[in-house]
């Protein structure tokens, strides 16, 4: 298993460890980083041999800064790489930043109104200059962290979605759509935000329960009249029609008919449409197809008008006493209106409904109609959807697909222009006499008097949809799209499985010639806090990670996040969960250190298994397991699992039992423990290789201290040798059955730990003879001297150990201690047995709770057998 593909250092012969005594994260974390990315381990060619493995950095907005959201995404996608290059493959983890249209140009045109000044003093061309220099000074903060925190990303590949490059990939796919008539203009219903100015996507729209009112309002007189219910009564002044259900008795003599529109003095017509559910309220709905998305579509079916009643900014533009309230002001307004002319029927609030916020500014968004630009999705989304049922790309967990085609079949046409400057600027020409031609990258665009272009720019989701092969260069032929298109595999939350993922599924599948972007999307939970509530800074919850390394050290956030990992499920953390994964660093640190000292090695090859002792043999044979276990583990994307197995192997089976197994065979010396230091340094050399795609920093520099070699980085990954020792796992189980027994029963009689008791063991007729040192060591059992006399005898996995504790413990004190416990735990026995045999509980109580009377009686019966050990194990008064 060992990695001899390194040159190791010059004297390495000395093997007093060049480790300070502590670890302290800080000194080693950022010269360590930088270290690895001066000499290249982090970059990938794309003229190598090896086999490509691809991942993509979920692009961070440029104007953010590094949460705990992409502490847990990076830590996952670097564990990956890390390990696929230690196995030899080319890997490329491309970065890069997302241009964030709307989050980016907030920002700046807030830095605007400190100076008194809009994006509109400026002008389009000033502003757009104005927000190129906020990057370069303040754009990127993420770059930095993500350093910190170790990612192991090609630096030399970072992409920006509106650099030169990626700008003309979104030039080309748009004309590409265009010209197959897949991008068209049209006037429909959008999601505008009032704040933003601009269009939203369905996805970027945040639905959240509000107190607002329902009011129901009495249209036309007498038996001319209907009743209908709003929320939102200042759409009313947009009416053009009233609908009802074309079966629905109580309305048919008015279909066709006209009523009065209160407030307005015009008269609009009650039709019929089946999308009226009869059954809801009235049964009658108020139409205004150029406010609401379902109205629009009953206006295009009876060819009403569409009025528009209230401007980009939310304010009412119809002539009379509303005009230029706010739509919140004209609400109420025209309730009091309504309410003097007679006209309200009901009134109800709070009524909470549901009602769309923009996700970024949290606005309540308004329903307009407005021209804007479309992808025609159907075609795409069913290539998206075969490809997945297809099994091509596979998601993980599978539980996942049904959200996935849930979306996807379902999926409405695009709506992918905004009304803002900063972003990659649609490019159509429109001429003086109604022209409008697409451009392409390689095209001039159209000139002369008249011609101008398109003032919107795309949705940020629009470049962000390419990222996985127009980081690679395309549309060019280049060696990177040869090589690392499509990419192995894509790890993202399953919140952006419809933001992001179905976008790049659509369009990779469309540009690249039907090849999917991925092979496999890797879905995962989000974090929140240690009662699994999401992290806010409104509730006060949230995590600046950089403090948690700043205190911790990057591995232990890595290794907390890790190990919360299970595929698609939330993840809880709290600072007790890395205050844990930093004392286990601290573990490795001081465990390595001391298995130095002692020798440890990783020079020459593994003695021969004759010549090993059942302890050595028998932790290798765990070795070469845990090795099998990890690789089924990661290529299931079980990191969580990978992580727990690691820590369990590391602290509990190597450090808590081997190396103190070990300790007796050093302290003597010889050929047995120049045996043990160099089978203690081949399990160390592959546990560090094994922990390091999670926890690089302190691995490496253990490791390098270990093996004298360049760094773990480019070592192998360790493989599993098969073998395998079924007779020495058993022997050294009976071992710790036998310890682990003593152990409690030292504890049980309140015994300290380093206490010493003298002892006489019968290991006669068991394989345990050989260890007897190396128990008395890790039990503190002094041997039998002169006028030693047996107070208490354990009989354990066939051996049996007597103890000397006079003078150490008040033996009648205990003896009724003892009694009183086993009292209670047959009454515990007693109670449960009752009740697993009454049928009429068993037909009645839930599995839950019928399993947990089954555990309390299984810990009961261990109880009595444990107490009555102890009580026989007394001497006799």
């Amino acid at each position: 298993m060992t990695d001899n593909t390194q040159r190791p250092d010059s004297g390495h012969a000395d093997r007093t460890p060049d480790l300070p005594t502590q670890y302290a994260p800080a000194d080693v974390e950022g010269p360590l980083y930088e270290r690895w990315v001066e000499r290249g381990y982090f970059e990938a060619d794309a003229k190598s041999e090896k086999e490509p493995y691809t991942i993509v950095i979920p692009p961070p907005n440029v104007t953010g800064s590094l949460h705990l959201g992409h502490a847990f995404e990076h830590t996952l996608i670097d564990a990956l790489t890390r390990r696929k290059r230690m196995q030899g493959f080319e890997v490329l983890w491309q970065p890069g930043m997302d241009h964030a249209g709307i989050a980016t140009q907030n920002v700046v045109e807030r830095e605007l109104a400190k100076e008194g000044k809009s994006r509109h003093d400026l002008g389009r061309e000033a502003f757009v200059e104005r927000v190129w220099q906020w990057k370069a000074e303040s754009g990127g903060q993420i770059s930095g962290q993500m350093r910190r925190l170790g990612d192991g990303v090609a630096w030399s590949r970072e992409r920006f979605t509106m650099d030169e490059g990626l700008s003309k990939a979104v030039q080309t796919i748009f004309k590409k759509l265009y010209d197959d008539e897949l991008i068209y203009r049209a006037e429909r219903i959008i999601n505008w935000c009032p704040r933003c100015l601009t269009a939203i996507s369905d996805i970027e729209v945040e639905y959240q329960d509000d107190d607002g009112e329902l009011v129901s309002i009495r249209y036309g007189e007498g038996d001319a009249s209907i009743v209908v219910a709003t929320t939102r009564a200042e759409t009313m002044l947009g009416d053009t029609a009233v609908a009802v259900h074309p079966e629905d008795e109580r309305y048919k003599h008015l279909v066709g008919t006209e009523i009065e529109l209160p407030l307005t003095g015009r008269r609009i017509p009650v039709v019929a449409d089946e999308h009226v559910d009869p059954e809801f309220g009235t049964g009658a709905v108020k139409v205004t197809p150029a406010h609401d998305p379902n109205d629009f579509e009953i206006g295009r079916r009876h060819d009403l008008p569409s009025l528009t009643v209230l401007d980009e900014h939310g304010v009412i533009t119809v002539h009379g006493p509303f005009l230029g309230l706010d739509r919140f002001e004209a609400r109420s307004a025209i309730v009091g209106a309504l309410r003097a002319e007679g006209r309200i029927v009901a009134e109800k609030r709070p009524y909470t409904h549901s009602v769309g916020h923009c996700s970024r500014c949290k606005t309540t968004l308004e329903p307009r109609q407005s021209m804007q630009w479309w992808v025609k999705t159907a075609p795409l989304a069913k290539a998206a959807a075969d490809t997945v049922r297809d099994g091509k790309v596979k998601i993980h967990p599978e539980e996942m697909s049904k959200r996935y085609f849930e979306w996807v079949d379902n999926l409405h046409d695009w709506c992918i222009s905004r009304q803002l400057w900063w972003g990659h600027r649609i490019p159509v020409w429109y001429g003086p006499d109604g022209e409008m031609v697409c451009v392409g990258p390689d095209e001039q665009p159209p000139s002369g008097e008249g011609w101008h272009q398109e003032t919107d720019v795309l949705d940020t989701w629009f470049s962000s949809g390419l990222w996985p092969f127009s980081t690679l260069g395309w549309p060019e032929k280049t060696e990177s799209v040869e090589k690392f298109y499509p990419n192995s595999v894509l790890v993202t939350g399953y919140d952006i499985l419809f933001f992001w993922v179905v976008r790049m599924m659509m369009f990779g599948l469309y540009a690249m010639d039907g090849t999917p972007p991925f092979h496999t999307i890797a879905l995962h939970g989000m974090v929140r806090d240690q009662f699994g509530k999401k992290m806010s800074k409104s509730f006060g919850n949230a995590v600046n990670p950089l403090d948690w390394m700043d205190k911790y050290g990057s591995d232990a956030v890595r290794f907390t996040l890790a190990r919360g990992a299970n595929p698609g499920v939330d993840v809880p953390i709290g600072e007790d969960w890395v205050q844990g994964s930093r004392n286990f660093a601290n573990k490795i640190w001081n465990a390595t250190r001391f298995a130095m000292m002692n020798g440890a090695t990783v020079e020459g090859d593994l003695p021969p298994a004759e010549r090993m002792s059942a302890t050595d043999r028998w932790i290798l044979s765990r070795l070469n397991a845990v090795v099998a276990e990890v690789d089924a583990l990661y290529d299931d994307y079980q990191f969580a699992k990978l992580s727990d197995a690691l820590f369990h192997f590391a602290w509990d089976e190597v450090f808590d039992w081997y190396v103190e197994l070990s300790k007796t065979t050093f302290q003597k010396g010889g050929p047995e423990a120049e045996v043990s230091a160099r089978v203690l340094g081949e399990v160390l050399d592959v546990t560090l290789k094994l922990l390091h795609p999670v926890v690089p920093f302190v691995t490496e520099t253990l490791w390098t201290t270990l093996t004298g070699r360049e760094s773990v980085v480019i070592a192998d990954w360790p493989k599993d040798s098969g073998f395998r020792d079924a007779a020495a796992e058993q022997e050294i189980a009976t071992v710790q059955q036998v310890v682990t027994e003593v152990r409690r029963f030292r504890s049980d009689q309140g015994l300290q730990p380093g206490q010493k008791v003298p002892a006489q063991l019968d290991l006669a007729g068991t394989a345990l003879a050989a260890h007897e040192d190396a128990m008395r060591s890790l039990l503190r059992l002094q041997p039998a001297g002169e006028g030693f006399a047996a107070t208490a005898s354990l009989p354990v996995a066939g051996a049996t150990v007597a103890l000397d504790l006079s003078g150490t413990i008040d033996v009648e004190a205990e003896r009724k201690r003892l009694t009183k416990a086993l009292a209670a735990a047959e009454k515990d026995k007693a109670q449960s047995t009752a009740k697993l045999g009454n049928e009429a509980f068993l037909a009645k109580a839930a599995e839950a709770a019928v399993e947990k009377i089954r555990k309390r009686l299984e810990t009961a019966e261990a109880d009595i057998e444990r107490i009555s050990l102890q009580l026989a194990g007394l001497p006799k008064g």
